[in-house]
């Protein structure tokens, strides 16, 4: 009779186990839900937050003063020039009286030069560096685009190994039973040593394999504070991309092709180089400069054939290249290779582009079948434990054939979650090789940078050493 109470009470408690050990979290529960975060939050952070994406705008800004730099070609030069001389003059034959006179001479200079005409090299030095700040825009737009990945990675990422754990403590829960369960039926005479034994080793593997699920969700939260700046708070399970998906892959890998920042930016760099050949050219053609030159020349305790006086003269300055010792010749052949650097450049651009789409719209596809086959292996493996805890509670089947199917259903679950992130960021990741993961498309509520106001503000500048930050 005590048997028969054992194994009535013994198979309640092992439902129990079994319902709280296979229920599959579907969400995270969160302290306060005003403090919940979403993958939109987590790219809206990391785009005003992010040092990486933060240094690469104000290397654009460096990048926009070598428009004011160029222009300087056009614009006058002004130098002042100070000579002071010391004279001593006198009879110094020996045996003879010193009849010394000593003066000074000070001659202020004032000169301006203005360039007429360099070959056109000021022209494709500024053409040359507006196409290089085009490029360097698309450049720090590529790299937000990869921090806004980063950070959908990293918020998935959390949001996996959050769910792992709970599936894990779970588990060890599960199995914290299954050994008591063993244990009292070994002390009724209806188990084995080698039960309790197989239950302990099950449940020793289960604490390793949560001591390495809470280092991994550690590892997780500290990629994501590297990336946003600051720590998961809530975190959910993702959904994938939707917003500004391309319908297919052909279109996605079009799309790439031609709107893609580092495309556009390689597209950029060739226009810069085409006008440094053109700026090379210039050096062989002739200049033209005017100079405007103002003296004012004063003596004192002069000799009488020494006066002050002031003197303004203006000249203008015709400069014909004949020969340079061939460095010109070198300059121009070095500017036209660069510009075949660049264009292959562009070839490479698009490559890496249409392997980057192709492989991430493979693996969202892959994770979405993945996720369909894992849900119905995640229930198949709960009717088999049930059925087996089933049969074991009357003798059909043992503790080890338990042990064995609540590691089916673990590996299941995890599996799932491993494909549910595996499908989130792959999706991301369409977007980003796309060129399409960005503020605007995403609807993140946060201000778009806007490098046009920078440059701007400095293209034109002629004076000042502050920056428009106020360093």
């Amino acid at each position: 009779m005590a048997g028969l109470f054992f194994k009535s009470l013994s198979a309640t408690r092992l439902r129990q186990s079994f319902l709280a050990g296979c229920v599959v979290p579907i969400a995270f529960f969160t302290p306060l839900a005003a403090q919940a975060e979403t993958i939109f939050g987590a790219m809206e952070k990391a785009y005003v937050n992010n040092p990486d994406l933060n240094s690469v705008r104000a290397a654009l800004r460096a990048t926009d003063e070598n428009v004011t730099i160029a222009k300087a070609g056009y614009r006058p030069q002004l130098s002042a020039q100070v000579n002071a001389t010391q004279t001593s003059t006198g009879n110094f034959k020996p045996y003879a009286a010193g009849l010394a006179n000593d003066y000074y001479q000070v001659d202020n200079e004032l000169v301006l030069t203005q360039m007429i005409f360099d070959g056109f090299q000021t022209l494709n030095n500024v053409r040359s560096a507006e196409a290089n700040v085009l490029s360097s825009r698309e450049s720090m737009r590529a790299n937000e685009i990869q921090i806004l990945l980063s950070a959908a990675q990293a918020y998935a990422d959390v949001a996996r190994d959050q769910q792992i754990l709970v599936i894990r403590k779970q588990n060890l829960q599960f199995l914290q039973e299954q050994l008591r369960a063993a244990q009292a039926r070994l002390q009724v005479g209806e188990g084995t040593r080698t039960d309790v034994a197989q239950a302990e080793a099950q449940l020793a593997g289960a604490q390793s394999s949560l001591a390495s699920a809470i280092s991994q969700l550690k590892q997780s939260e500290a990629a994501y504070v590297q990336v946003v700046g600051e720590a998961p708070k809530g975190v959910k399970q993702p959904q994938k991309a939707t917003k500004a998906m391309p319908a297919n892959l052909g279109i996605a890998v079009a799309t790439g092709m031609r709107e893609h920042p580092t495309v556009l930016a390689a597209q950029h760099a060739v226009s810069s180089a085409q006008y440094q050949v053109k700026s090379a050219e210039g050096s062989m053609l002739p200049g033209v400069t005017i100079q405007g030159t103002l003296d004012r020349h004063v003596t004192d305790d002069r000799p009488s054939s020494d006066r002050d006086y002031s003197a303004a003269a203006i000249t203008a300055r015709l400069t014909i290249p004949l020969y340079q010792g061939g460095a010109e010749y070198g300059q121009i052949r070095k500017a036209k290779e660069n510009v075949g650097a660049q264009e292959l450049q562009v070839d490479v651009a698009r490559l890496s582009v249409q392997k980057q789409v192709t492989t991430a719209y493979a693996q969202m596809d892959a994770a979405s079948v993945a996720i369909v086959s894992s849900r119905k292996q995640v229930e198949a493996a709960k009717l088999a434990l049930q059925g087996v805890m089933e049969e074991r509670n009357v003798g059909q089947k043992t503790t080890l054939d338990v042990l064995n199917a609540q590691q089916v259903v673990l590996d299941a679950q995890e599996s799932l979650v491993g494909y549910q992130r595996n499908q989130v960021v792959a999706s991301y990741s369409v977007l980003a090789a796309t060129g399409q993961l960005t503020v605007k498309s995403q609807g993140l509520q946060v201000a778009e940078y806007d490098a046009e106001a920078h440059y701007e503000a400095v293209k034109d500048k002629w004076f000042g050493l502050r920056t428009t930050s106020g360093k």
